[in-house]
């Protein structure tokens, strides 16, 4: 029964984060302040030194040098895997990551809702196990505080097709929490709160 370990939004505090042990830990993005490269490094540094036998990131919209400069920014994942519209096979379970989002101020990874972003998840595998995306889908666990749900309806849509085991994500601090919807348990790991405070601890899902 493989343990994974869900994390998101760090926003440059991943190091006061309590990381429980597992066998996958996933982040779903935005690792640091500004996203930017130079942040990258020691990001990756405390990332891999994680005991968990696979490490997994998908970049976030404040993770800028991941759109900016893409090549770079990979090769410095040396000792992670990083997924940008693809998958890995890893303890059995097939895992698809996509970091893609409902265009949301000038940020980095933004696509217009309709047309562009349904294309975009039309690449989800209909065999994925674990998705992991930065955005929720529409309606589960993506309403800021006081306000209507901000989730991605297409990315519900085909999550619907795919009904995969686990739906990592996060964005969305105010919506942390764990939700089950017939086959998919959707998790929203948020380590930072609405005031970028890093209070939420990471969550844990076993796979049976």
């Amino acid at each position: 029964m493989p343990r994974i370990v869900c994390i998101s939004d760090t926003h440059g505090f991943y190091q006061k984060v309590a990381v429980p042990d597992g066998d996958i830990l996933i982040h779903s993005g935005d690792f640091g302040k500004r996203g930017s490269i130079d942040e990258l490094p020691y990001f990756h540094e405390w990332l891999a030194s994680q005991p968990h036998q696979y490490k997994i990131f998908v970049a976030g919209n404040h993770d800028w040098c991941f759109e900016r400069e893409p090549g770079a920014s990979r090769r410095l994942m040396t000792e992670v895997i990083y997924l940008r519209d693809s998958a890995v096979d890893i303890l059995g379970l097939r895992v698809y990551g996509s970091p893609w989002q409902p265009a949301f101020n000038d940020w980095a990874f933004n696509l217009v809702r309709g047309e562009a972003l349904a294309k975009v998840w039309a690449k989800i595998p209909v065999d994925t196990d674990i998705l992991v995306t930065h955005c929720p889908p529409f309606g589960i666990l993506d309403r800021p505080r006081g306000q209507a749900p901000v989730g991605c309806e297409d990315l519900y849509q085909r999550v619907q097709v795919v009904q995969p085991r686990l739906h990592c994500f996060g964005h969305i601090h105010e919506a942390y929490g764990e939700r089950v919807i017939g086959p998919t348990t959707f998790v929203n790991s948020s380590v930072c709160n609405e005031h970028y405070n890093p209070c939420q601890q990471a969550l844990i899902v076993d796979l049976e």
